[in-house]
């Protein structure tokens, strides 16, 4: 699932896009930029590819953004076999758990803190998805686990071991 939601700096938004698996609620790659366009959500989507590096298709949801709705953006998902899924114009409740997680990062982190720079707020999102949020923070739907324990447990038991 893929998404884009904005933070405010001194120098003016920071767009923030966000690749999630639904499986574990990792949130597997993502990118700020200081404009909304179709670049910012590929550029996020390209390294959750290198990242996972699926062997099968993928099915790639989001909203019907026109970074979304771009060229680009379906000749990219074709050329790395990924499979577009989209949600229905004015439903937000298809993208709840991106939704979900802009939320509890604006209310954990964006919110209580003002960036004077988008390096800032690059260096603030960091380190709340890879240091707090993937690997610390726990979630009911992973059985009350962080997303890279509940991942690393399934692969365990995938393996036998």
């Amino acid at each position: 699932m893929t998404d884009i939601t904005y933070i405010r700096t001194h120098e003016g938004f920071a767009y923030l896009a966000v690749v999630i698996d639904l499986f574990s609620r990792r949130v597997v790659d993502w990118s700020i930029q200081a404009r909304q366009t179709t670049n910012v959500v590929l550029q996020a989507l390209l390294a959750a590819v290198w990242r996972r590096r699926p062997k099968d298709r993928a099915l790639v949801h989001s909203d019907q953004g026109s970074q979304f709705t771009s060229l680009e953006w379906a000749s990219f998902l074709k050329h790395h076999d990924l499979q577009p899924s989209m949600s229905r114009r004015g439903n937000c409740h298809d993208n709840a758990v991106a939704e979900s997680f802009f939320n509890l990062l604006k209310r954990e982190r964006v919110r209580r803190k003002v960036h004077r720079t988008r390096d800032e707020a690059r260096r603030d999102v960091f380190d709340y998805i890879e240091m707090f949020c993937n690997s610390t923070r726990k979630h009911a739907r992973n059985e009350m686990l962080s997303p890279m324990e509940f991942e690393r447990q399934h692969k365990a038991k995938a393996e036998g071991v």
